[in-house]
């Protein structure tokens, strides 16, 4: 399959040349910036690479105004009034804390022993804030990927002071279920039995049954990389989309279990013409537009599907989802990089110079 030789050779080398491809009627090849037929993603009012968020799947305006205070300021002040005004039931509570979380882990990571010293001070001046407790026990899961390598003496270590941090951040938040999603992850790393995971998985449930954030961070359990298999990860995922309710997010999970599984599988044009592939892809999609716009995890399967549109050649249905999320790169797939920005940019100019050889333009994806 042409295009996924393409994507491989992109991939490897779009970071230095950048993701330019030349637009053909026959399909796309990578070219120099500046050549003249080169197709062109700003034309479609896309962002520069550089100045994609690589801190958020989508747009949450006050949450990046209040980091930006914070991370000026080094006062957590403004970002524990955002989380107690934030509902403890939805997605977005879960998506914020994972936001200021992942900022202090980062500061850390650049600063060492003074990035972060908002979150530390946060701890020690309120001890029972909620939003402080559950912010620091996922800042510590975040630390154990980020800062070990998973199975060491550090790593379980650290998630050993994670597990404990939830535990006091679940007793300062009844009924919040942010803290137990927090778990899912120490959980996977701390090799949890089974009878283990399903009895911290009923928390979650009790707390908030069609929570799409806590599914994508139980599903990596089930995988066949983890602590399931294929089979596992796949029929946790279909039974959580039967189950969804009306506007849910759920319908997408299948596809996030194929993404978890495509080193197992094969990439040739079968798979995207199989039927398992179609109806994950139909689901995710039908997902998409079930949701309200203003869904906080409803970018996260607009990502995925760039992805895989965009590795099936399906370039006009993969426009229509790089529109709505355009100017963002943090979540998967491009996560899984080590520059999120990159990787999100070659698949954009992958979708644009094949929707471009098959008769796209601006003025056709406006209409």
């Amino acid at each position: 399959m042409v295009i996924l030789w393409a994507l491989m050779a992109v991939v490897m080398i779009g970071a230095v040349l950048g993701p330019v491809v030349l637009r053909r009627r026959r399909g796309i090849r990578q070219v120099l910036p500046g050549t003249p037929e080169a197709a062109d993603p700003a034309q479609y009012g896309f962002r520069p690479q550089e100045t994609l968020d690589i801190r958020l799947p989508g747009p949450d305006q006050d949450l990046l105004d209040v980091l930006d205070v914070v991370q000026r300021s080094q006062d957590w002040r403004a970002a524990s009034q955002l989380l107690a005004g934030t509902d403890k039931h939805g997605e977005l509570r879960w998506q914020r804390v994972q936001a200021f979380a992942g900022a202090a882990s980062l500061e850390l990571q650049q600063r060492p022993g003074e990035g972060g010293r908002w979150l530390r001070d946060w701890r020690a001046q309120e001890p029972k804030d909620a939003g402080g407790a559950a912010v620091h026990a996922e800042f510590l899961v975040q630390q154990a990927w980020r800062s070990s390598t998973a199975g060491s003496d550090d790593f379980r270590i650290i998630l050993e002071e994670a597990r404990s941090a939830v535990g006091q951040a679940a007793l300062l938040a009844p009924g919040d279920p942010v803290p137990y999603i927090s778990e899912l992850a120490v959980a996977r790393g701390l090799g949890y039995s089974p009878q283990e995971f399903d009895q911290l998985w009923l928390k979650i449930l009790d707390r908030a049954p069609a929570h799409m954030g806590a599914h994508l961070v139980a599903l990596p359990y089930w995988s066949e990389k983890w602590h399931g298999s294929r089979k596992q990860s796949m029929e946790f995922a279909e039974a959580a989309a039967a189950r969804a309710p009306g506007g849910s997010l759920l319908s997408a999970l299948p596809l996030f279990s194929l993404y978890e599984h495509l080193p197992e599988v094969n990439l040739v044009r079968n798979f995207f013409q199989s039927q398992v592939f179609t109806r994950a892809l139909e689901g995710a999609q039908f997902a998409a537009q079930s949701a309200r716009e203003d869904d906080p995890v409803v970018p996260h399967v607009r990502h995925l599907l760039v992805f895989f549109l965009v590795s099936s050649e399906r370039w006009g249905e993969a426009m229509h989802q790089l529109v709505r999320v355009d100017g963002y790169a943090g979540a998967l797939p491009w996560t899984m990089s080590d520059d999120p920005a990159a990787q999100f940019a070659v698949y954009r100019a992958l979708a644009v110079g094949g929707y471009e050889a098959n008769g796209g333009s601006p003025a056709t994806l406006r209409g």
